[in-house]
């Protein structure tokens, strides 16, 4: 009887927050961790009961279940259908804005095609570069490492170039103004055009004048490395043209974003957060952070580019594509060179694209299709294996 009091107890009167934590500790393995946190960190900000909480947890798991994929679902279908619709209102919103910068054609349809087609390199490639501790609260200190990840050639800061075909020389005027800006002096221009001077040649300094003598006597070879000068690097790095120092609304914090991409290399520079710093190029972040690290990347940029043309799309339909690109270990595209073009069955793979050449190919190798995907079988005229018809039910009577 008095345990029946207790139990009774339980349920009316407001429980602890250790007696909360408890009870959500056994839902541990039938809830994502994620989930049964967010719902730790709800409950505790309330009062509830013991009824309430039962009541909660049955409502949670009941939506849960009934958000998890039946078996036999057609998962790949429902994904192309849910990106395939909002991308084809995408290209019609983007050609209205054609005009306008900020909805650039490089960002909304292209982008998704370049994503998809797992392009080697992106139409507009680019760094999302996080701070340390030290940096981020300082604008003055995050342009510090802008200038050390921005490429500076020696045309960046100079004013004119002349040939003085007399003497065999190139005369380079330099800027003041784009040398303190840049972090530089002239003595960094004279050390980096040492480099290239060879045996013979030599570097002269007079004020902010340059005089380049380089141990050649031929004119065209002399117009030659005057290209060559203007390309030198002074600091910064390789493919890094541009850096723009922004700052997070929401947080507070500075951070760069770059024109160009050096993910290796930008991940060494002082002052820089190895672990938040990422590229949007997919290929770049697999070599470097592996290809989980690209799975993200590919997911987060589809997610990036429908946000921009306010588009919703569950996010798990971007993960399944991502998950299909990269799930064999390196990024593959979707199309005959990649996820279609591999596909162990020989009529899904010519029913996508070149159907002749796959027929061709797969006879002359004596290939064998065990007809276990979709396309297969609708070619064939058989059930598909989706939904009911993935069930094959044997039934014994007497």
């Amino acid at each position: 009887m008095r345990t029946g009091h207790l139990i009774e107890d339980c349920r009316t009167r407001v429980l602890t927050p250790e007696e909360i934590e408890a009870r959500l500790a056994l839902l541990e393995g039938q809830l994502p961790r994620s989930v049964v946190e967010e719902l730790k960190q709800k409950l505790l900000s309330k009062r509830v009961t013991g009824e309430e909480l039962e009541k909660v947890v049955r409502e949670v798991l009941k939506y849960y279940r009934r958000a998890l994929v039946d078996p036999g679902e057609a998962v790949g279908i429902v994904g192309a259908q849910s990106i395939g619709e909002p991308s084809t209102q995408m290209i019609l919103r983007s050609f209205h804005f054609a005009g306008v910068r900020e909805f650039s054609m490089a960002l909304s349809l292209p982008r998704l095609i370049e994503i998809v087609d797992a392009r080697k390199k992106p139409s507009v490639p680019s760094m999302t570069v996080y701070l340390d501790e030290e940096h981020r609260w300082s604008e003055e200190k995050a342009k510090e490492v802008a200038r050390r990840i921005q490429l500076t050639t020696i045309e960046n800061v100079t004013k004119s170039i002349e040939i003085d075909y007399l003497n065999f020389a190139i005369i380079i005027e330099l800027d003041p103004e784009l040398l303190a800006d840049r972090g530089l002096t002239v003595e960094d221009v004279r050390k980096a055009l040492e480099k290239i001077k060879g045996r013979g040649g030599s570097v002269e300094v007079e004020g902010y004048t340059v005089i380049f003598r380089p141990a050649v006597t031929d004119i065209l070879k002399l117009r030659k490395l005057r290209d060559r000068v203007l390309n030198v690097r002074l600091k910064g790095l390789k493919n890094v043209k541009k850096t723009i120092v922004r700052r997070d609304d929401k947080t507070g914090e500075y951070y760069i974003v770059t024109e160009g991409t050096n993910l290796a290399a930008v991940l060494t520079i002082p002052g820089v957060d190895p672990r938040r710093t990422i590229s949007n190029d997919l290929h770049e972040v697999a070599e470097v952070l592996g290809i989980e690290a690209a799975r993200t990347v590919i997911f987060r940029e589809m997610k990036k580019v429908l946000d921009q043309q306010g588009l919703e799309v569950d996010i798990r339909h971007l993960m399944l594509v991502a998950d299909i690109m990269t799930y064999t270990g390196r990024v593959r595209q979707i199309g005959r060179h990649g996820v279609a073009g591999e596909k162990k069955s020989v009529l899904a793979r010519a029913a996508f694209e070149v159907t002749v050449k796959h027929l061709v190919d797969a006879a002359v190798r004596g290939e064998v299709d065990e007809l276990k995907g979709v396309t297969e079988n609708v070619i064939v005229g058989n059930p598909i294996p989706v939904g009911t018809g993935l069930v094959e039910l044997l039934m014994s009577y007497e």
